[in-house]
């Protein structure tokens, strides 16, 4: 019975019912599939350090800013102190400090400071309301240099002095050089960052290449047995880990980028209260000029470019190893 049934099942060609393939989509074919989990993996590490560095870079880049603004502005400008003292009259001696400062040459504005003034000064310290009339508080003089022109602050001190005994001039050099080093230290520290997110990218792709590696590994040695070249297997990773790269570049770029485009509109949201106030005062008006957004997407590319780099460092040496 069963030999019966046996003869009258028809057989079947199986060629024909097999899946054509070109051999164009066979060559196609990647070696190292993208949509793996420790590829989606390495994108948002990548992405997450892109977005660091790019933050670092635009804290960066608006602090410099902002303090060659502030240097250009104190160093164009010469304040000029008069405190009240017995026997003197106090109106009497920042008249004739104001008009020696008129006559002085390289002096293109002089703005001599009102009581009133003098106490709006003094509120963030004394609280409004407050009468100065009891209060030996000094009359300011602001002075704005023409740009270019050196000053004889020796001579400029002995005229003010002789026309106002306790009249003191500053130029302002002890604050200058203090925002010069506060920068310096910001783009050190800024630098660092920057350094440790890039050591932090090169282990994370060094690790993913090597798991790569190893869950490719029979592919790897099966394209040894057949002839391929080491280039040619570390150009298929290499080329696997720059497209991560590039994208997780993007991602954390063009978020970063985002940020600072909305960051003068979230900088509003702040503004007027204390903690809104003195960013404001160190970083502006938290928007980057164009060629800021050029150096965080040349930064991007960057770090794209160092995952590749560290990806081909890493093949070749776990090639040797399969070797």
């Amino acid at each position: 019975m069963n030999k019966i049934g046996r003869e009258h099942v028809p057989l079947v060609d199986l060629g024909h019912e097999r899946p054509q393939v070109s051999a164009n989509a066979r060559n196609m074919s990647p070696i190292v599939p993208r949509a793996s989990i420790s590829g989606r993996a390495l994108v948002a590490v990548v992405a997450i350090m892109t977005f660091l560095a790019s933050i670092t870079t635009g804290a960066v880049l608006l602090v410099s800013a902002s303090a060659a603004e502030w240097q250009s502005e104190v160093a164009s400008e010469i304040t000029i102190q008069i405190r009240p003292t017995a026997g003197r009259d106090l109106e009497r001696d920042a008249s004739a400090a104001v008009e020696t400062m008129r006559t002085q040459a390289g002096i293109v504005e002089v703005r001599p400071f009102s009581k009133e003034e003098s106490a709006k000064l003094l509120e963030p310290w004394l609280g409004s309301g407050l009468s100065i009339e009891q209060l030996p508080v000094p009359r300011v003089i602001v002075a704005r240099v023409q740009p270019g022109t050196t000053l004889d602050l020796a001579a400029l001190r002995t005229r003010i002095t002789q026309v106002a005994p306790s009249a003191s001039v500053d130029d302002h050099r002890a604050w200058i050089e203090r925002m010069r080093s506060m920068t310096g230290a910001t783009v050190f520290a800024g630098i660092g960052i920057l350094a440790l997110v890039i050591v932090a990218t090169i282990i994370s792709v060094s690790f993913a290449t090597r798991g790569a590696m190893a869950a490719n590994r029979p592919i790897v040695e099966v394209l040894h047995f057949v002839g391929a070249a080491d280039s040619y297997i570390a150009n298929r990773f290499l080329r696997h880990f720059l497209m991560l790269g590039l994208e997780g570049g993007l991602i954390g770029g063009g978020i970063a980028m985002l940020f600072f485009g909305f960051s003068e509109s979230i900088a509003s949201w702040f503004s007027g209260t204390p903690v809104g106030d003195q960013f404001a005062a160190l970083l502006g008006t938290f928007s980057l000029r164009p060629s800021g957004y050029l150096v965080l997407a040349l930064q991007a590319v960057l770090i794209a470019a160092i995952t590749a780099w560290a990806s081909r460092r890493t093949l070749f040496a776990t090639l040797d190893d399969v070797d």
